[in-house]
């Protein structure tokens, strides 16, 4: 009996210390959970999304587009130089949006990082770092405003293509639909033209009937529409994302700033109620003195 009472206490003491292990590792994983800007990492995975899906896409799509033209549209490279120095210009745009983007995004996630701690902190000494935190949150508002005017702008640009292939693909179900009651498929036209992509003198400049029909079918048109589309909506993401950086960036700027006020507020109330303190020692000192 004498033996086993050492072992079951040496038992209990293993256990105790396992379940202060397992409740300091939980401790620990739910204070770094608590650490985590949600918000801005839900902002950040969308902001990636939207634009990788706007880059990517919109590359390829610009790529096909040429090479639709080239083939159906313009024959003489003359005719249509100053579009493919355009197309080119954009693709290299492409690659410096999707290149600064992804660290710009790094950068507000590495803000609401900083600012979920700030606020965390927000009764302790070392909080006056937040005052510099507050004017990097209100720079970073204020590029961020400016970055969602200019995808707004994007956005709108790349409706342009999608509206322009939405057209061309509907004028060829058009022709293939047996309801549509058209007589003549070859006066059935699609002049680009018009739209100022190419010269007037373009050869052929457009196509009709069965040539247009032909063209509807070929993988560069299929794969370029759906890819302006899907470009369109990585465009739109990325506005919504944006958007969300703003809000998030607003809100952290408010508690940083309120979160001030409440310090210095703490602050002048410790140094009144010590100087109450210091002058109620000082009137018991007296006291003390004119009884003795």
């Amino acid at each position: 009996m004498d033996g086993t009472k050492p072992a079951m206490e040496s038992t209990v003491e293993e256990a105790q210390d396992e379940g202060q292990e397992s409740k300091g590792c939980s401790e620990c994983c739910l204070k770094c959970l608590g650490g985590v800007p949600y918000a801005s990492l839900v902002a950040t995975i969308l902001c990636f999304s939207g634009v990788a899906l706007f880059c990517g896409c919109g590359h390829v799509a610009l790529t096909g587009t040429l090479t639709m033209l080239e083939n159906n549209f313009s024959r003489v490279t003359s005719d249509h130089a100053t579009l493919a120095t355009v197309i080119q210009i954009f693709q290299y745009i492409i690659y410096g949006v999707a290149s600064f983007f992804f660290v710009y995004a790094i950068l507000l996630l590495g803000e609401g990082f900083y600012t979920t701690s700030a606020i965390k902190k927000e009764l302790q000494s070392d909080f006056k770092t937040t005052v510099c935190g507050r004017c990097i949150t209100a720079f970073f508002m204020f590029l961020t405003y400016i970055f969602a005017l200019v995808f707004i702008a994007i956005f709108c640009f790349t409706a342009i293509p999608v509206f322009l292939f939405f057209n061309m693909w509907n004028t060829c179900a058009a022709m293939r639909s047996p309801d549509s009651n058209i007589t003549s498929p070859n006066s059935v036209c699609v002049d680009i033209r018009q739209y100022g992509l190419v010269s007037l003198n373009a050869t052929p400049g457009k196509a009709c009937g069965a040539t247009l029909g032909d063209i509807c079918n070929t993988s560069e048109f299929y794969l370029s529409y759906h890819l302006y589309i899907v470009a369109l909506a990585g465009a739109g993401a990325t506005v919504i994302a944006l958007i969300h950086y703003l809000m998030i960036l607003a809100a952290n700027w408010a508690y940083l700033k309120s979160a001030v006020s409440t310090h210095e507020y703490h602050d002048i109330k410790t140094k009144d109620d010590q100087d109450l303190e210091a002058e109620a020692r000082s009137k018991e000192g007296q006291n003390s003195s004119s009884y003795s």
